[in-house]
């Protein structure tokens, strides 16, 4: 079976996202204290923070008591920028990413594009639906599953 698949980068920064908003009440939360909770490597989340910042999604603390914060309310934050922050447009195909003929020589009769069209509408509609808030709030209830993207195949 084929699946469309999120990279580690998109997985692990909503990780890092998430944990952030678990923890924004013990002020700012160290990349280290993160990949322990979260049993990920605290190189490869370095790797990700940066361009999380720059999207201003997140900030950085500087001191000994330093850290990452959210840079917005977890309310305000969706699941789907997190994603195309880190993994760049969300699309089944590549066609789906680009407008005009310059996608194909058969762009203008392909019978399936409009799938393709579809599916990724679908995804986008689905990850821009759910905020880290939302989240937040379904592993609170211990209901995390329901909109749990990126549980790892068994």
């Amino acid at each position: 079976m084929t699946l469309v698949r999120f990279s580690t980068r998109g997985r692990y920064g909503l990780y890092i996202m998430v944990d952030l908003a678990q923890h924004a009440e013990e002020g700012p939360v160290s990349l280290k204290s993160v990949a322990e909770r979260q049993k990920l490597s605290e190189h490869y989340l370095e790797q990700l923070i940066p361009d999380l910042r720059k999207a201003g999604l997140v900030k950085s603390i500087r001191g000994s008591q330093g850290g990452y914060i959210l840079a917005k309310k977890p309310e305000d934050i969706l699941i789907g920028d997190v994603i195309r922050v880190l993994e760049g447009p969300i699309a089944p195909v590549e066609c789906t990413n680009i407008s005009g003929e310059d996608c194909c020589e058969k762009t203008n009769f392909c019978v399936t594009r409009e799938v393709w069209v579809k599916v990724r509408d679908s995804i986008n509609n689905v990850v821009d639906s759910i905020t880290l808030a939302d989240l937040i709030k379904d592993t609170e209830k211990g209901e995390g599953e329901k909109v749990n993207l990126f549980e790892e195949e068994a």
